[in-house]
């Protein structure tokens, strides 16, 4: 089940989200008339960037998160005649009734589990040729996060799935997909210590594992992670692939 998310405090924190989208989104070769799908969508910042793309297009904003999807309502209030809009969980069949001409994807991935079957059920819904331009966190992501909440927490739940190259290759030929280009990339993230550090961690890093916790323990907790980190940065790896759907 896709967890909810303090959308709100997500959209107005300093996020390098932002560039990597704007990175993934450069990876499409669109004439201006496309259907893209945006898997993982979130607050609708990339949705925003590839409605200025498809002048003629449209855009199915698709995400778990009621929450991200009402802050995305808010900001493309204005264009929604361009944008369908759709709850769902990316690890079963996607309720999409078109086949969609690319799929792009921005930090999304590394919440799912299971890539084989996100991958396939990617490749369900797009048309022989579909572009695929993704990136998300990738093998050695957030090691120093990693490190730190398995120190405080030593049976913390297994949150995220940082996949390499060799195993995100194999799983998207797997799935039909051709034209592979898989690389992982380091690309630091530095904060502001205290108040702005803290609000990422809790925000965008941590969420999942506080769900797990009393309510009582989790600024304790985020304080916690903090106070191990070296220095004000999030250790960032991204995952960045591009490919074509296979077929003719």
């Amino acid at each position: 089940m896709p967890r909810e998310w303090d959308a709100r405090t997500y959209d107005s924190l300093p996020l390098p989200h932002l560039f990597w989208g704007k990175k993934t989104l450069g990876r499409l070769t669109l004439t201006g008339a496309e259907t893209v799908l945006d898997a993982g969508c979130g607050t609708g910042r990339d949705t925003s960037a590839l409605l200025d793309l498809l002048p003629d297009g449209r855009v199915i904003a698709l995400d778990g998160s009621a929450a991200m999807l009402g802050q995305l309502r808010a900001r493309l209030a204005d264009r929604l005649d361009r944008v369908e809009v759709i709850q769902a969980d990316l690890l079963k069949p996607l309720p999409v009734h078109t086949s969609v001409d690319a799929v792009v994807s921005v930090a999304a991935f590394h919440w799912l589990p299971d890539h084989d079957t996100v991958f396939r059920n990617l490749a369900a819904v797009m048309r022989p040729g579909a572009q695929l331009a993704f990136e998300c966190g990738g093998q050695g992501n957030v090691a120093s996060i990693v490190h730190a909440i398995n120190e405080v927490l030593p049976d913390a739940p297994r949150i995220w799935n940082f996949a390499g190259v060799e195993d995100t290759t194999r799983r998207l030929l797997a799935a039909e997909f051709t034209d592979l280009e898989v690389t992982l990339t380091p690309d630091p993230a530095r904060l502001e210590q205290g108040e702005q550090l803290s609000s990422f961690l809790a925000t965008v890093m941590l969420g999942a594992h506080l769900d797990f916790l009393p309510e009582d323990e989790r600024v304790a907790f985020v304080d916690a992670i903090t106070a191990r980190l070296p220095e004000p940065v999030v250790d960032y790896v991204r995952l960045q692939v591009r490919a074509t759907r296979a077929g003719t």
